[in-house]
């Protein structure tokens, strides 16, 4: 599977672009899954449904199957968070996972900066950053330098890499 990131500081854009991005990929044909990581504790389950229940019990997974979809929770009890190759594992084929966050991880990645947040780039000391799509229009060393709200030309640029052997 190919992976591709979209790595930034917190407010960049990230989760905006990605849901813009999601439907022009998969409009051309490409299968695409995502990954989205999280800083904080969450929960995808209800308190008091039978799944929440089965967890709280102390079940290490609990599947969730309906004609619809289903979810698979895994509760760590204290391991180690897993790495994104770990999480990836775990995934059904696709040609392209997206990844929001792990910006510190070796996958290839495109930088979403926004000047005006007034934080510096990522890709002087990243080598996994392969393009910065961005409304400032910094010297990125010979990256790709694709307008921040340009979605089609991030789409471009996603689904050469996507399809690139």
């Amino acid at each position: 599977m190919k992976v591709l990131g979209l790595a930034g500081w917190s407010g960049a854009g990230k989760t905006t672009l990605m849901v813009r991005l999601i439907p022009v990929l998969t409009a051309r044909g490409l299968r695409v899954s995502t990954v989205k990581h999280a800083h904080h504790r969450f929960d995808v389950d209800t308190p008091g449904k039978d799944s929440h229940r089965h967890r709280e019990a102390g079940a290490t997974e609990v599947m969730v199957a309906s004609a619809n979809r289903f979810a698979l929770m895994h509760e760590l009890h204290g391991a180690p968070e897993p790495s994104l190759d770990d999480l990836l594992s775990r995934m059904s084929p696709v040609d392209l996972v997206l990844v929001e966050g792990f910006k510190r991880e070796e996958h290839a990645k495109i930088e979403i900066h926004r000047a005006a947040n007034g934080k510096p780039f990522l890709f002087p000391d990243d080598a996994a950053i392969v393009a910065v799509a961005s409304d400032a229009a910094p010297d990125t060393g010979g990256r790709p330098l694709i307008p921040l709200d340009d979605v089609d030309a991030i789409a471009d640029f996603a689904s050469d890499f996507a399809r690139a052997a």
